[in-house]
């Protein structure tokens, strides 16, 4: 899955297409568009056809939120074989062959609801071929309450495949949270468009790599030595493997500051020598994915 979506850094204005893996978006191409505000169906276009050949072997879905929920988009992206999942704002009107247009607004979706529109036009305008239309309000949880449902542009078969593809999007924030304020701090940076270019190359590459190398750590069980572990009590992992392999090489970086501490404590305290047998075992098998 690819998963389109702008985000606003200071002055610049950053179109982005990204692959989602393993709850991650991997940035795969990007431009600084020359104005602020929204991007346009050329701009968006001309994007995702930068990596439509890297990706030809595979069978794609573009997932995109509420400002690349046009209609010519859609039809664009079908034209191209592609699948879609596109989020629509709920002022936008529906249409089938038996039923009177209708906004999606007043289709009666409710917390807690979902419904499934087939073979439906999504505009007034004449010219555009049908798409399905998947709407779904997650049912309010003790305090955890949604203002409002989703409303996903889709060629996916079934309401449960279009809304599984969407949760997918939530990769991009996540991936926009790591390197704005979390573990790359870029919100802070001052840097021109050609600079600002620059550091963008050199954290989608280090974003990957730290992806990568947590996914393999995690896959060895090792990393409960550079993070803390997940209490019995959480359902879902505490660190994602982004921060399971940055954990890493800052662990790994630091070994030589404190290793003939450790070695002389070691000497006083004979009966800790398996847990620091285990702790370079550990190491031994991190090193080789660095």
């Amino acid at each position: 899955m690819i998963v389109l979506d702008r985000t606003q850094w200071r002055e610049q204005n950053l179109l982005m297409v990204s692959l989602i893996w393993h709850q991650r978006a991997v940035p795969l191409y990007w431009q600084f568009l020359p104005h602020k505000g929204s991007s346009s169906f050329t701009e968006q276009r001309a994007i995702v056809q930068t990596i439509l050949p890297l990706l030809k072997n595979y069978q794609v879905t573009v997932l995109g939120d509420r400002e690349f929920c046009s209609v010519e988009l859609g039809q664009w992206l079908g034209n191209q074989d592609l699948l879609l999942c596109l989020r629509l704002r709920r002022n936008e009107y529906i249409h089938s062959a038996h039923e009177i247009t209708r906004q999606l607004s007043q289709v009666g979706l409710a917390p807690g609801t979902s419904l499934f529109f087939e073979g439906v036009n999504v505009t007034r305008q004449q010219g555009f071929g049908s798409f399905n239309v998947a709407c779904k309000w997650k049912r309010n949880y003790r305090k955890k309450v949604l203002s409002e449902g989703w409303f996903l542009l889709t060629n996916l078969p079934t309401l449960q495949a279009a809304t599984i593809a969407y949760q997918q999007c939530s990769g991009i924030e996540a991936m926009f949270k790591d390197c704005k304020s979390g573990g790359y701090s870029l919100e802070g940076c001052h840097a021109n468009q050609q600079r600002l270019c620059a550091i963008v190359l050199l954290i989608a590459l280090a974003y990957s790599s730290a992806i990568i190398q947590g996914l393999e750590i995690q896959t060895l069980q090792v990393e409960h030595y550079v993070c803390r572990p997940k209490e019995p009590s959480r359902t879902c992992r505490r660190h994602s493997h982004f921060w399971v392999g940055l954990y890493s090489q800052t662990w790994l970086s630091t070994l030589d500051l404190c290793t003939d501490w450790v070695a002389q404590w070691i000497c006083f305290n004979r009966n800790k020598r398996l847990y620091y047998q285990r702790g370079l075992r550990a190491i031994a098998l991190m090193q080789p994915q660095l």
